[in-house]
């Protein structure tokens, strides 16, 4: 009567494995967060504390594909592998920042070492061949030089897939659909078939979303809706895999300014009568959350400047220019100072900007910021901010006008569309 319970109890202390991160006793930060990974969003699993500079996640079930640890103190992050199987990991630290990883376990160091090595064969491998054609295989260079190239040239056909099952999944399928070296253009329906019948291991992979940028691009331009029609018939959208690759998607078409796209299969989400799946929920929650007419959540203030509000509701104006930027955008380089040209002309009118960085570097956002006289704040987290999800950020600059009331009334999509709304042009 015990022999059922002694098994279930055996394997799930065999699902179990853990993550251990070693980091020099210089390393300032506390905190850690695991996140695992669905389609290309990173999901948070647990926070852990640094016990004597090492983290350890204990992990109490089946996963494997990417995973990230993030430390929010210095805004380091890393990604690495798992395989149902113990990963250890030690960092090497320079100004409290990562300089080097070090790969401890078997499937991260052959991971990070065929990752190297497809790097080099796609940017290096092709300059070292021309380079061949002025050197003698005699000489000392040149011996090199080939033992080089014949190393490069090599391929990863040896992984054992029963060793290292996420290893062979995630190579074998990078190279047959995403390798600029492709030697044979695949079809849409071998993407199709790849995306129906892969394994869970495809949400985990990381290739979910550049596989479907291909499948989309393979469609050309004129065919997007078929395309897309056609894999969700296959898929069907009640399904969890039809319900990831929807919610991508309407992400892929809000990052590359497809509206009429984005809008098609955002509504076709909104309108399923089945369950819904949290990882397409939460595309829906962050798309309703900066429609025109919502109310723009608000936001508590980390360490602003130019003001004494608390929160982005206490900024009081008739009307607030909300900006999602960068010092490292080159776009918002262009447009932010045609804003501060205007700036006194809106203040007078009672109209209010608050700039919301996603700088990571506390220089060089603070360098920036000594020139924007409007309220500003930053996480200092980059890409990691909070405020990605809550307002669906994709890209900067962002801007959205918001009411006395912090309803959007308006989502432009440049500096010259704010300042045309506002008669300033």
């Amino acid at each position: 009567m015990f022999t059922i319970p002694a098994l279930l109890a055996a394997f799930s202390l065999q699902a179990q494995f853990t993550v251990t991160i070693q980091a020099p006793a210089d390393f300032k930060d506390q905190d850690a967060i695991l996140y695992t990974l669905n389609g290309s969003k990173d999901i948070i699993f647990t926070k852990e504390q640094s016990k004597n500079n090492t983290w350890t996640f204990k992990y109490p079930k089946n996963y494997m594909g990417m995973m990230k640890v993030y430390f929010p103190g210095s805004n380091n992050t890393f990604n690495f592998i798992s395989e149902n199987k113990n990963v250890n990991v030690k960092l090497e630290i320079q100004g409290n920042k990562v300089k080097d990883i070090i790969y401890l376990d078997e499937a991260n160091n052959i991971m990070s070492k065929l990752q190297e090595g497809s790097q080099k064969k796609e940017m290096i491998l092709p300059a070292l061949s021309q380079i061949k054609e002025y050197y003698k295989d005699n000489t000392d260079f040149g011996k090199a030089l080939k033992a080089e190239i014949g190393r490069l040239s090599g391929g990863s056909e040896g992984i054992d897939q029963g060793q290292h099952p996420f290893i062979y999944y995630y190579n074998t399928n990078y190279s047959k659909f995403l390798s600029a070296k492709q030697e044979n253009k695949v079809s849409q329906d071998e993407i199709i078939n790849f995306i129906d019948k892969s394994n869970d291991m495809l949400e985990t992979s990381s290739l979910l979303r550049p596989v479907l940028v291909s499948y989309l691009n393979s469609g050309g331009n004129t065919n997007v809706g078929t395309s897309v029609d056609k894999l969700l018939d296959r898929l069907k959208v009640e399904t969890p895999r039809g319900q990831t690759v929807l919610s991508e998607l309407i992400d892929i078409f809000d990052v590359y300014d497809m509206q009429e796209f984005k809008n098609k299969y955002l509504n076709l989400a909104k309108n399923l009568k089945c369950t819904i799946t949290d990882r397409l929920a939460s595309t829906l929650k962050s798309n309703a959350n900066v429609e025109i007419g919502a109310a723009f959540p608000n936001y508590r203030f980390q360490s602003p400047a130019n003001t004494t509000a608390r929160s982005l509701y206490d900024v009081k104006a008739d009307k607030k220019i909300i900006i999602f930027w960068s010092s490292t955008c080159s776009h918002c380089e262009e447009e932010l100072p045609k804003l501060l040209a205007k700036y006194n002309e809106l203040k007078s009118r009672n109209i209010q900007v608050v700039g919301l960085s996603m700088d990571v570097d506390k220089e060089a956002y603070a360098k920036k910021i000594a020139a924007f006289p409007w309220v500003n704040d930053s996480e200092l987290k980059g890409w990691n901010s909070s405020y990605v999800d809550t307002y669906n950020v994709h890209a900067t600059p962002t801007y959205f006008i918001l009411d006395a009331n912090n309803k959007i009334i308006n989502k432009p999509e440049h500096v010259a569309d704010v300042l045309q709304y506002f008669s300033l042009k």
